[in-house]
């Protein structure tokens, strides 16, 4: 696979759309980075430390792994592949159980079977090497990274637009841009890094439409996973888009 730069990449999908947010991009390693934090002194959850990386500036990248799993959700490392899958979860997310935390519940899915059904549908998860990483893209330390995916933070405007361009050049109307069902870390890491074995290719991944976040993420805010060449191809279609030659459509004056 060609080589590109991510840190370019980003800059101009962030300038092209007008995002007050920095994308951030998805990679595996063997080796950890020097100055890279884990994930628990963030923030316990994949989504919450994602989207402070990606609206402030205190962070710049954060990983994990099989060894840093103390102080980060279980649930979490299950869907980036460093842990198995805990029994509970399915009651947890759909019905509960009585012995299970207390009978608490979610309410996500009909029945447990149903997740079981959802999970067994996306696949075996591996994790993209020992370490996996997670960072703004202005801060990649150089152009060789092997970038699995991106993940873009913005308003309903910003990423309607963003999905508008996945399509520039696609003829399956249906298919290019979707709204998994999971949680936050499925749509923002799993499905766009192609973690999960049976995951759509070449398919931007819109959310999140896990509810349990909306405590966490303004309401107006919405996110696109978008697989690295993908994401390289957005980038080489600007110029030729209605993003750079119709901006007054893309972004309107409104009220006006």
């Amino acid at each position: 696979m060609e080589k590109r730069d991510f840190r370019e990449i980003g800059a101009r999908l962030k300038s092209a759309f007008r995002l007050s947010t920095r994308p951030l991009a998805v990679y595996g390693s063997e080796v950890l980075p020097s100055g890279i934090s884990p994930m628990s002194e963030v923030n316990r959850c994949f989504a919450v430390s994602l989207l402070r990386m990606a609206t402030g500036t205190d962070v710049s990248a954060i990983y994990v792994s099989e060894d840093t799993s103390e102080g980060c959700c279980h649930g979490g490392l299950f869907r980036v592949g460093y842990a198995p899958v805990s029994d509970e979860i399915k009651y947890f997310v759909s019905t509960g159980k009585k012995h299970v935390r207390g009978g608490a519940a979610e309410y996500l899915k009909a029945s447990p079977e149903l997740v079981e059904r959802c999970d067994q549908a996306a696949g075996p998860i591996r994790p993209p090497g020992k370490y996996l990483i997670v960072q703004a893209c202005e801060n990649l330390p150089d152009p060789d990274i092997a970038v699995r995916s991106l993940c873009c933070f913005g308003t309903a405007e910003q990423i309607r637009n963003m999905a508008a361009l996945v399509h520039f050049d696609r003829d399956d109307p249906f298919s290019p841009v979707i709204v998994p069902w999971g949680p936050s870390c499925a749509t923002f890491i799993t499905f766009p890094a192609g973690l999960a074995e049976n995951t759509p290719r070449d398919t931007a991944f819109m959310g999140p439409q896990d509810p349990t976040q909306n405590r966490s993420f303004p309401p107006e805010m919405m996110a696109l996973g978008i697989p690295a060449e993908m994401a390289a191809r957005m980038a080489s279609n600007l110029d030729a888009s209605f993003v750079v030659r119709r901006p007054r459509v893309a972004f309107p004056r409104h009220g006006q």
